[in-house]
């Protein structure tokens, strides 16, 4: 696992550091807003561990624009303030958790394995490849098409999206948009032939695949 810890406090910054490479988490390290933003935009983390006190942009507006632009990275806020208001700042700009300093490194470490491999529940636009969901527009594109397609349909490949580039499973994807009902299989395999055909043009490299037994994903062809 690769976090990124943004920092301005180097003693702190080591020392969280240190703990989690002791834990097999692997880190990079920024101090302020502006160097967070680039090696974020240029590296893939499992998680972000993001300072609101940040020298030249702070952590807030770091958090609004990952999510601004689509970034669906976990990421945990670390501050010194405690107060409900505060917290609140925070969950708007769009983090995932909080943290309030001095925290217990097993603590954060607990959290950090909580949070990883998820996908932001706080992001308003999920993108695989080319292909978007604007969550607040509820429109779904490929590239400059924008693809026709029922609420269902958009909440599976939402789902699905959501989770890529792991395979969801028939029951996961029934489960979640019709409850405890096994009897929408079919139901299911109708909505998944209709979100292929708008989202996989013939002259398109396939996103939505058909993973035997077990369910479906929507992944890149470059992933395994």
């Amino acid at each position: 696992m690769t976090v990124i810890v943004v920092e301005d406090d180097r003693a702190l910054a080591s020392t969280i550091i240190d703990y989690l490479e002791i834990e097999n988490i692997v880190c990079d390290y920024a101090s302020d807003g502006v160097n967070a933003l680039d090696l974020i935009r240029a590296n893939s983390y499992q998680v972000i561990v993001l300072d609101i006190n940040l020298p030249r942009i702070d952590g807030l507006h770091v958090c609004k624009q990952l999510r601004a632009s689509g970034n669906t990275t976990p990421i945990i806020m670390l501050t010194a303030k405690d107060k409900l208001d505060d917290k609140l700042n925070g969950f708007r700009a769009g983090t995932d958790d909080y943290l309030v300093k001095p925290f217990a490194m097993d603590e954060l470490v607990a959290r950090i394995r909580a949070l990883s491999g998820r996908v932001s529940g706080q992001t308003t636009k999920i993108s695989v490849g080319d292909l978007t969901l604007d969550l607040d527009q509820n429109i779904a594109s490929r590239g400059e098409r924008v693809l026709k397609l029922s609420p269902t349909a958009f909440k599976l490949l939402e789902i699905l999206m959501r989770a890529s580039p792991r395979v969801v499973s028939k029951q996961v994807l029934i489960h979640s948009v019709w409850g405890d009902n096994d009897t929408e299989v079919n139901n299911l395999k109708v909505h998944i032939h209709h979100i292929r055909k708008q989202v996989d043009q013939p002259e398109q490299v396939p996103l939505v695949h058909t993973i035997k037994p077990s369910g479906y994903a929507v992944k890149p062809a470059y992933e395994n």
